[in-house]
């Protein structure tokens, strides 16, 4: 497997993309399109939250549809707590994106993030969608990963390529994400393309299963969206014999693909978290089972103590422990060691639960940088896992006090 430089969902054979401003947001573009002529196996995860915006509804619905081919995107209106009418213009946005593309409106997949409680400006969404089907091309993935922007400070893109018995196989993606960050499924919203020939039952137990491992294990603020959304299309173009369960030859590499590209785009959803300074590894190593482990790391790193002990560089490993203490998860503290880390060093704060002598200067150093780790080893089993959040700033405050505004 190798990474394709600037690569993203246009990186896979037969797939065009397209982002535009079409004036739902002041100055920045603000709908996105991705299409393959050819259709798509396809798979998703949505958020948990029992309050789910129209376009989740709507994709919902259609998953039991055998193919798709396109996935039409807006930001700056979530369509969320809009109503039967939030739900018709979801639907409306299909229909019209279908129309003009000659296809089947249960093949158009729909997406929004923005504010909250407000109707779409259909008008603007009509005109938005001529003008994407006018830019819509094989170079279009960049224009897209800024076009699904909300206070992102940067476009999140990831590709890569393996070899599947001597066929070249791509897998792309792009998210985006920076506050009400922590999902129940996936993340805010991520859409990954491959031109693997793979079977869609096969590829919904993949992503199910990656989302566990990458979207579900970040943290910004601990609020789960109306929105998130997770979707992965697969058109088969490069013709590799095709995946349809995890015996088959090729199933773990793809699957690998899809997990790297995931993994790293939601890295970047915590790295961009909205006021953040640092990006925050938990490691919990040691664990009775990997649910405790996957519980332990994400609660340590939604820990609002922790998070602005680590803007302020103060070394309290006793947050940490108390994190992991509220968890949920069953364990005894007099086993836990804690260690931090980066790239100015390692240094051990606790062992047996207890405090030790340790530098502060030290400790001070590693949390001066830029990407700081906590390993957490529990001592009651063998099992692992990693989450991934960020600094709690001034900032964060500043963004979120005056979102609308």
């Amino acid at each position: 497997m190798k990474n394709i430089q600037y690569g993203g969902v246009t990186s896979p054979k037969g797939f065009k993309a397209a982002g535009i401003h079409a004036g739902l947001k002041k100055n920045r573009k603000d709908m996105a399109l991705i299409y393959s002529k050819t259709g798509c196996a396809f798979a998703g995860v949505f958020t948990r939250n029992q309050v789910q915006a129209a376009p989740v509804l709507y994709c919902k619905a259609l998953m039991d549809m055998p193919q798709t081919k396109a996935v039409l995107v807006n930001a700056g209106n979530a369509n969320a707590c809009t109503g039967q009418q939030g739900l018709d213009n979801a639907r409306e946005m299909a229909r019209q994106l279908a129309y003009s593309l000659n296809i089947a409106p249960e093949e158009v997949l729909v997406s929004s993030t923005g504010v909250i409680g407000y109707q779409l400006p259909m008008d603007k969404i009509s005109a938005g969608i001529g003008l994407l089907l006018e830019k819509l091309n094989r170079k279009g993935g960049a224009a897209a990963s800024r076009a699904i922007m909300t206070t992102d400070t940067f476009p999140k893109q990831r590709a890569v390529e393996l070899d599947l018995d001597g066929v070249s196989v791509k897998v792309g993606g792009m998210a985006k994400g920076s506050g009400m960050i922590h999902p129940n499924m996936a993340t805010m919203l991520c859409f990954v393309t491959t031109d693997c020939a793979i079977e869609k039952d096969c590829l919904q137990g993949m992503i199910s299963d990656i989302a566990d491992r990458t979207f579900n294990m970040i943290t910004v603020d601990g609020d789960t969206s109306t929105n998130d959304m997770l979707l992965c299309l697969a058109n088969g173009r490069a013709k590799n014999r095709l995946i349809q369960k995890a015996s088959d030859p090729g199933y773990a590499q793809i699957y690998d693909a899809l997990y790297a590209v995931c993994r790293d785009l939601a890295i970047a959803i915590a790295r961009d978290g909205e006021g953040a300074t640092k990006l925050l590894t938990v490691n919990v190593s040691g664990a009775a089972s990997v649910e405790d482990a996957r519980k332990a790391a994400r609660t340590v790193c939604t820990s609002s103590l922790v998070k602005t002990a680590l803007f302020g560089r103060d070394a309290n490993w006793g947050r940490i422990l108390a994190a992991v203490g509220y968890s949920g998860v069953s364990f005894d503290p007099s086993k836990v060691d804690i260690f931090l880390e980066s790239s100015a060093g390692r240094i051990q704060v606790a062992a047996g639960g207890a405090g030790i002598a340790f530098s502060e200067e030290e400790a001070l150093r590693i949390l001066n940088e830029k990407e700081v780790t906590f390993d957490i080893t529990m001592g009651e089993g063998n099992d692992r896992a990693t989450a991934w959040s960020c600094d709690l700033t001034y900032a964060y405050v500043k963004i979120n006090g005056s979102y609308r505004s």
